[in-house]
């Protein structure tokens, strides 16, 4: 398949949930191309999840058009440009018995490109040795997710994202758990990313400091809406 250049595109978009005769976004325009980051902010409620999950077609318009590498998101495709992309919720955190590794999270990054019985390459190992080195959990790799902190834990799954190396990377309140020292390394990170791999990287946050200073567009909502930054990244 050939997908575009623009990593997300709508136009006119609403979008309600199910069971709800209340739109939770309302008359959208969006574009976001590749080797862009774009910071999407504003107060609880704002519509920025469901911003979010819209683009990687999660939730489907029920006005207006969605596209994910130009591939309508109501479409069966969409599941081969979302393949393309890496996704960190905001529901990240694992219970005290979960036994898996560190290592063991970052390696499943990489499932959808896998049989249940490959193995990683050398070059995939690399990566993740790397990438938990640039993020400083290297010495985490084979602890239990369980047993480390918030913080730890959101490095851990922010890790797993960037090891596939995804063409665009959306992350759902990726600072809730990390303190200001957290944040201004993950935001280096992130920027170093698009710049180095071409990428885009779609951050939703309330947080925006210091995010925002390595931000290439800001688009701020409130009540369901775009109130600034509407228009292309």
């Amino acid at each position: 398949m050939r997908f575009s250049e623009e990593v997300v595109k709508l136009k006119d978009v609403w979008v309600a949930y199910s069971g709800s005769d209340r739109p939770a976004m309302r008359n959208i325009n969006l574009t976001v191309s590749l080797g862009k980051l774009l910071l999407i902010t504003g107060p609880n409620g704002a519509g920025k999840t469901t911003l979010i999950e819209t683009c990687l077609g999660l939730l489907k318009p029920y006005r207006g058009s969605a596209y994910l590498f130009g591939v309508d998101t109501r479409s069966w495709r969409v599941r081969y440009s979302r393949k393309m992309c890496g996704f960190v919720p905001q529901d990240f955190m694992k219970p005290p018995f979960e036994t898996y590794t560190v290592r063991h999270v970052i390696r499943l990054g990489f499932a959808p490109y896998k049989s249940i019985f490959e193995s990683l390459t050398e070059d995939e190992n690399r990566r993740i040795q790397r990438i938990s080195e640039l993020l400083e959990i290297e010495d985490l790799l084979d602890r239990p997710i369980g047993t480390l902190s918030g913080g730890q834990q959101q490095r851990a799954v922010i890790a797993r994202a960037l090891a596939r190396r995804p063409k665009a990377l959306f992350l759902d309140e990726p600072f809730s758990s990390l303190d200001r020292e957290g944040r201004k390394l993950i935001s280096s990170v992130i920027r170093e990313y698009v710049d180095s791999e071409g990428a885009s990287v779609i951050i939703v946050s309330h947080d925006v400091n210091p995010i925002i200073d390595y931000a290439d567009i800001v688009v701020k909502m409130e009540n369901g809406r775009i109130i600034s930054g509407e228009g292309y990244a």
